[in-house]
């Protein structure tokens, strides 16, 4: 299983928004850190405040700040809207489901009970758990701006 980049430039985004709180973060300041598309980063950041994640302000002093406190907003919830739906493998979708095994097959049933236990721990790790060694997380995206490759310290 794989994250699609939306997801994780969402959760970039607010945790960026979280480390830098309380001061506004622009788009410019997330795509530059991180070194990704202005242009995604501008979809995603209306989409997470249209969802009430965000809160954005216009202007020439304008950029986001969280519209929920850090410690209410969860990985989980982030990861079920932004890869939703959710459907490891066909039999997941009632309706548009062709599995002849459906009800009896044990590998259904390990992958459900695997995408519970993945999404129990995303929903154990919240926006201020990701943001909490904020320093760190800092001095590593001041230095990505030198000439650092762009795989250097990913995670």
């Amino acid at each position: 299983m794989r994250l699609t980049q939306y997801s994780n430039f969402a959760l970039r985004t607010l945790q960026m928004v979280a480390m830098r709180a309380p001061a506004i973060v622009t788009v410019d300041d997330v795509a530059r850190a991180h070194r990704i598309s202005k242009a995604h980063l501008v979809k995603i950041a209306a989409e997470l405040s249209r969802r009430g994640y965000i809160e954005t302000i216009r202007g020439r002093h304008g950029g986001m700040r969280l519209a929920r406190p850090a410690d209410e907003i969860t990985v989980g919830e982030i990861i079920r809207w932004t890869e939703a739906p959710l459907e490891l493998v066909e039999c997941f979708n009632a309706e548009t489901n062709t599995c002849r095994l459906l009800g009896v097959c044990h590998l259904s049933r390990g992958l459900q009970r695997a995408l519970r236990a993945f999404l129990s721990v995303l929903d154990d790790l919240t926006i201020a758990d990701i943001a909490f060694n904020r320093d760190a997380l800092l001095e590593r995206l001041t230095g990505a701006d030198q000439a650092q490759p762009a795989s250097a310290g990913a995670q």
